[in-house]
């Protein structure tokens, strides 16, 4: 059985290479972002989505890292900060991810048994963002609040014994650009 997590989907970045728009509003396969990246964590305890608030079926809640646009280590831990239950792991998103679901965080959680967690990597041997971490583990590395602006995320999670997750089909594939959108 799946222990109980807690999740924080990264939904606020920039998107420089698309204009600017926000990403968990974009539409794929007639449904937004956001939407799918909440069906990937319906098993969560909790979500937090860091990013402006938009309507979404499920109830969520929604916070912005201080300062704004901070990138994603400010975003993940702003965050877990916001989280009211503790769990012993924590599931983290990016809202671009439209093909991970409930399986792919099931192998993730699986392959973290024993570890300081799991990633998500795609054919190429590459991290990407959806990750399972141990809270303690993550709280033991994370920097103080000024050193998280701009902060590197591969700097943040170099000290955690991280297991890499082959991905499975297409879960891997973000959108960044017009083009990612099309061939989503």
């Amino acid at each position: 059985m799946l222990e109980s997590f807690c999740a924080v989907v990264l939904a606020g970045g920039r998107a420089a290479r698309l204009g600017g728009v926000d990403k968990a509003s974009v539409e794929v396969g007639g449904r937004t972002l956001l939407a799918h990246a909440l069906d990937a964590v319906v098993d969560a305890a909790e979500v937090v989505v860091v990013g402006d608030p938009v309507p979404t079926e499920r109830p969520v809640t929604f916070v912005r890292e201080d300062p704004r646009h901070g990138g994603p280590v400010a975003a993940l831990l702003t965050g877990r900060d916001a989280l009211l239950q503790r769990t012993p792991t924590l599931v983290v998103l990016a809202v671009d991810m439209p093909h991970v679901t409930p399986w792919t965080l099931r192998r993730l959680h699986e392959a973290a048994a024993g570890r300081d967690g799991a990633a998500l990597h795609d054919p190429d041997g590459r991290r990407q963002l959806a990750l399972v971490l141990d809270v303690a583990r993550l709280d033991a590395v994370r920097p103080g609040h000024e050193e998280q602006h701009g902060a590197a995320l591969h700097r943040l999670l170099a000290p955690l014994d991280l297991a890499a997750v082959p991905a499975e089909g297409r879960e891997h594939r973000d959108l960044d650009s017009w083009a990612d959108l099309r061939d989503l």
